[in-house]
């Protein structure tokens, strides 16, 4: 069963994919505007299926079975050329996405992203961590960080409908065991781009990360956190638009 997508299409001319990661689409709604604004691009911010309220079917379990409907929304649109980002957990759907060898995408933009594993850099177990403990980890400076309820908790902060939905893909783990490996087939160039300061995942799981792939660019970018489209929008869109 194709599950109902709730999507924000902001139509120029270079497409782009974005993908949320367990903060919810709010994580990623502002860069979309800016990234549409200044690339003149098209960009497509699907809400993962079961975040934010929205439907999903029952059979749709894992992460390779949500890249596959976007490589599904991707056909129906008859679209080329897709660029294909993600941040945190939704890196981790990028790359499966990368990995399912789509004609239409070009290429994938992983920012902080999940899913791999990496020996002496395991991905920060934050359950049980207070607001203010997560906004450290997160965030090279919590002081500027929205406050508890608003759009900068990373994708396991607490027990809410959004993490309950991650977990429904990703399993309590939040990592593959074999994606490190599959990630060597990978058919287009992967662009892995990290805040220097992310307490959830380390530069040198990023590192790890880039280097599973065949084709890969890694950027470390100053002053930022896990999530460089909230905390440093402009840094990321310079480098995205680096990318060709």
């Amino acid at each position: 069963m194709t599950p109902e997508l709730t999507l924000l299409d902001l139509d120029r001319t270079r497409t782009f994919l974005l993908l949320h990661g367990g903060g919810g689409v709010p994580t990623m709604t502002g860069f979309a505007h800016l990234l549409a604004e200044h690339a003149h691009a098209r960009v497509l911010l699907p809400t993962h299926p079961g975040f934010g309220g929205t439907p999903k079917p029952a059979d749709l379990v894992g992460v390779a079975g949500l890249a596959r409907t976007y490589v599904d929304l991707l056909d129906r649109l008859d679209l080329t050329n897709v660029t294909v980002l993600g941040n945190s957990f939704g890196g981790w759907v990028a790359a499966e996405i990368a990995l399912l060898g789509s004609p239409r995408v070009s290429g994938a933009v992983i920012a902080n992203g999940i899913g791999v594993e990496v020996d002496g850099h395991p991905v920060t177990d934050v359950r049980g961590l207070s607001p203010a403990e997560l906004r450290k980890l997160s965030w090279h400076d919590p002081s500027k960080a929205p406050q508890p309820g608003q759009t900068s908790q990373p994708a396991t902060a607490g027990p809410g409908p959004d993490v309950q939905a991650l977990l429904g893909y990703t399993g309590p783990a939040m990592a593959d065991p074999t994606l490190a490996e599959r990630l060597g087939a990978t058919p287009v160039p992967a662009h892995v781009m990290w805040g220097e300061s992310d307490g959830i995942v380390s530069p040198e799981y990023g590192k790890a990360f880039a280097a599973a792939f065949p084709q890969a660019t890694f950027t470390l970018l100053p002053r930022t956190g896990h999530l460089p489209q909230v905390e440093s929008p402009e840094a990321l869109l310079d480098a995205v638009l680096s990318v060709r």
